[in-house]
């Protein structure tokens, strides 16, 4: 690893499933080295994936399967922000499609249990504008969501109720 600052994330067994779907789902992201134990070690033998080096859209992670101790939760995510509603639509889909699972106000779990803030640029705009009124209309609207609308985001921030379409 050449960065001095990594986020290690624990998994049991399929540090390398999860990096290679981060490779294939989202841009800048990609599997570096994969380390096997040099031993047998309490969760695993020698010769299997140890450790996994990947980047996630930039950031420089190592997956370790250190076995079932330790599960992911929500009070570590990913944020990831998004320009539009394609960009939305296909991260979002891709992570509960992939045996995820839909949570609420833009954030969803991968299968590995590992958390995901899928944020349109729009909606962080929104819910940080100067105009509190409008802010608080966005908010109250992202409130109801599972995945972003923007389209919603961006009636409610006007004061006006998204057309459908």
């Amino acid at each position: 690893m050449t960065s001095k600052n990594t986020i290690c994330l624990w998994y049991d067994g399929d540090a390398l499933d999860a990096a290679n779907f981060y490779a294939q789902t989202f841009p800048d992201s990609a599997v570096g080295a994969v380390h096997r134990a040099p031993g047998d070690y309490p969760d695993g033998k020698e010769g299997n994936v140890l450790m996994v080096e990947f980047t996630v859209i930039g950031i420089p992670c190592l997956g370790l399967n250190g076995g079932p101790h330790f599960k992911h939760n929500e009070s570590f995510s990913f944020l990831v922000r998004t320009e539009d509603q394609a960009e939305t639509d296909r991260l979002w889909n891709a992570i509960v499609s992939n045996g995820g699972q839909e949570s609420e106000c833009g954030w969803c779990k991968d299968r590995w249990g590992l958390s995901w803030q899928i944020t349109p640029r729009a909606l962080l705009d929104a819910v940080t504008s100067s105009d509190r009124a409008a802010a608080k209309r966005a908010f109250d609207a992202m409130m109801t969501m599972k995945k972003i609308d923007i389209a919603t985001i961006e009636a409610a921030r006007r004061g006006q109720a998204a057309s459908s379409s």
